[in-house]
């Protein structure tokens, strides 16, 4: 049983600035759902973000990393753990870029697109921070935050160290931050290479995805594409209605897979499959943790019953159980 109170008193020497006890995570998420942190703490110098993770790491004080809360589905009960929310967000743009980790992902391309290097289009409609697009590898239209990397400064079971993109065993919309008995690990910043490019080309491209993503993507309280794309080269070519560049690289998108099911507008207490776009579950004002958990469980369900395949979260939950994964 951990003395949070004694805890608290350990680590304030290491803040510049006061803890809070017990602090809402509906406040901190994109769904707006979430029972309370136990210890929260905002810090926005990266010195201080890596001594309080070599801290509680070699302390053994469950810890949770956010940034804005827009890929994580909290459970009503909380977190009971020190959840850090990382507001470092220096950039310094370049060929090759430095950027710390809490950073907004769409302004860090805004900067970098004003000085006409290219490579972040990809990220202008992604609510996210640059940590998170790390932790799940975020992307979209087939390009990858991962790609763009060079070299990654972060703090890892203790110790601050600099490694290699390799180290974080990039997956499609994952990495090791996110499988089962990931080491704790805090990410801080990152190297990463842009490519030069005319700003009008640049802004031109961001543009049109900025409007494939208005004209998809529901303005509702949500937590952005909740599972991940299915690649099933033998699924896609029985798929009647799959548009051709889909069916040729064997990639079915999880929500024509659910609209198939005919789930949209499908609701369980406060949260609902959008009409919108069917891998969307919105808030629809008042719903809890516990509704979405189950409306994804039962889309989960019933894809695998007419489809055979089981979808898989692109979104993490955090507090649902007492092996949850530090980041």
């Amino acid at each position: 049983m951990i003395d949070w109170d004694a805890l608290a008193q350990q680590l304030s020497p290491l803040c510049s600035r006061p803890l809070l006890r017990n602090e809402p995570m509906r406040r901190h998420t994109t769904l707006r759902v979430g029972g309370p942190a136990t210890l929260f703490y905002r810090v926005s110098e990266l010195d201080e973000f890596a001594r309080i993770s070599e801290w509680a790491q070699s302390h053994q004080v469950p810890t949770f990393i956010m940034g804005h809360g827009s890929n994580i589905l909290v459970s009503d009960t909380g977190i009971h753990a020190l959840v850090i929310y990382n507001a470092c967000e220096r950039a310094v743009i370049g060929k090759e870029t430095y950027a710390e980790t809490g950073i907004p992902i769409r302004e860090l391309f805004l900067k970098a697109a004003q000085q006409g290097l290219s490579g972040l289009e990809f990220a202008v409609g992604i609510p996210g921070t640059l940590g998170g697009a790390l932790v799940s590898n975020a992307g979209a239209y087939r390009q990858n935050i991962a790609d763009l990397l060079i070299e990654i400064d972060l703090v890892s079971e203790g110790k601050r160290q600099r490694v290699s993109p390799d180290w974080m065993q990039f997956s499609y919309r994952d990495s090791r931050l996110r499988r089962p008995c990931a080491p704790p690990t805090a990410l801080l910043a990152v190297r990463m290479c842009l490519k030069p490019d005319a700003k009008r080309a640049i802004f031109a491209r961001a543009r049109h995805l900025q409007r494939q993503r208005i004209e998809k993507q529901p303005p509702e309280s949500s937590a952005g594409s909740f599972f991940k794309n299915v690649y099933d080269h033998a699924l896609a070519q029985r798929l009647p209605g799959l548009p051709t560049p889909l069916r040729e690289a064997g990639v079915v998108p999880a929500g024509f897979l659910i609209e198939a099911c005919g789930l949209k507008g499908y609701q369980i207490g406060g949260a609902c499959v959008s009409r919108k776009h069917a891998n969307f579950l919105i808030n629809r004002g008042d719903a809890t943790a516990s509704d979405f958990y189950q409306l994804a469980q039962k889309v989960k369900q019933a894809v695998h019953e007419q489809f055979g395949v089981w979808l898989e979260e692109e979104v993490l939950y955090v507090g649902w159980t007492t092996d949850m994964p530090q980041y």
